[in-house]
């Protein structure tokens, strides 16, 4: 793949996870602007990632043969236009209705992603094309929280939008330029397959911890807005972006964890570590200190993200083809569904019980995980390589 077209690509890739985080600093501003409680302006991050729990699995049934640019243009331009939509919006079931039609439309751009490098990428290059794709995903969770937070202080919530409109105008016109891929036959998953893989037991306790960990990680992100300004931190939309600021992490860590996982004896026990790491993280949030939360941002991330960046290879070690795109599209179904119930599920715990019995129950989610993956451990069933 060309160093230009490669450039593209991972601009688009910047732009989807910034489309779908963008809106998370401002909540407490939205809430506020369109008259609804904090629990109903969470559902604009819930809505978004409904879809991604469904589209995966879905995807192998209702599409038979594409061209990923194609795709990838299309749905690309129907970003833009709900982005251009959303600076106008006066209503907020307007809005959070947008905001789905955006959740629909980012599985076909990431499957199209996806589907594009693997086409196009030369022999040798896919690990480090799909590293460089990894931490412009990473990366573009960041940008899209911190850029939204600056322009909504700045000039306004709206603008947040509108730049997010222009700058994937751009993506699609710049998508036009990349080469025509070849055509790609999407195999139908049987239902005999997909029972077949979650009949195996450590193949559904890592499915389980996917759905535990970035339940707990995305409902953490998610109401973290709403107990800055509950403190009185006196902090701006840019400010609570700012806080993000430790989602670099994962740039970091799924960099690292391969090579963390050899001297730890294999991904198993690395994973079991991040779970340890995640918990340890969540006293940061406990207190009332800003920069407390701001170092325990970047320590939540380097446990988050040492678990998602192993689980998919363990996963797919010893898969054959056939049964490896089932494996994948389970994974990533289970790790959205639990984004999205987390993402507002717990917030009547926290507007309930409060803050800490909210983080009680965060801590009883990993702890979940923690004991799926002892087992997995115990079982021994994956093998583990730590020299792959």
């Amino acid at each position: 793949m060309p160093r230009s077209h490669l450039a593209i690509v991972l601009y688009c890739a910047v732009l989807v996870f910034s489309a779908l985080y963008a809106p998370q600093p401002l909540l407490p501003v939205l809430a506020g602007a369109l008259g609804v409680s904090e629990a109903r302006a969470s559902l604009l991050i819930t809505v978004a990632l409904v879809p991604l729990a469904v589209a995966p699995v879905a995807y192998g049934f209702l599409l038979q043969r594409l061209s990923a640019r194609r795709l990838l243009v299309g749905a690309t331009w129907l970003l833009a236009l709900t982005q251009f939509a959303a600076f106008y919006v006066n209503d907020f079931p307007f809005l959070l209705a947008l905001r789905l039609a955006q959740g629909l439309i980012v599985p076909a751009m990431l499957t199209a992603l996806m589907t594009y490098i693997g086409a196009s990428a030369r022999p040798g290059e896919m690990q480090r094309t799909m590293a460089l794709y990894i931490a412009g995903s990473v990366m573009g969770g960041f940008l899209g929280r911190m850029v939204s937070g600056l322009l909504s202080t700045h000039l306004g919530w709206r603008w947040s939008f509108l730049a997010l409109a222009l700058a994937t105008a751009l993506c699609a016109l710049l998508l036009q330029r990349l080469q025509a891929d070849p055509p790609v036959r999407f195999q139908r998953p049987h239902p005999r397959v997909i029972l077949q893989v979650l009949r195996r037991p450590d193949h559904l306790r890592l499915y389980g911890v996917a759905f535990c960990a970035f339940g707990a990680f995305a409902s953490l992100l998610n109401f973290l807005p709403f107990r800055l300004v509950e403190l009185g931190t006196g902090l701006d939309e840019t400010g609570i972006a700012f806080m993000y600021a430790g989602y670099l992490m994962g740039v970091v860590t799924s960099l690292l964890s391969v090579r963390l996982s050899v001297p730890l004896g294999g991904e198993v026990n690395t994973m079991r570590l991040g779970a340890a790491i995640f918990l340890g993280a969540l006293p940061f949030f406990a207190g009332g200190g800003v920069a407390a939360v701001f170092a325990g941002m970047f320590v939540l991330c380097a446990g988050m993200f040492l678990i998602h960046s192993l689980a998919p290879g363990v996963l797919n070690r010893g898969q054959g083809e056939t049964q490896r795109g089932v494996v994948n599209g389970l994974y990533i179904a289970f790790y959205y569904a639990g984004g999205a119930l987390g993402s507002f599920l717990p917030g009547y715990v926290y507007h309930g019980l409060g803050w800490h019995a909210y983080l009680a129950v965060l801590a009883g989610i990993i702890a979940v995980a923690a004991w799926l993956l002892m087992g997995i451990a115990r079982r021994g069933a994956l093998p583990v390589d730590p020299a792959s």
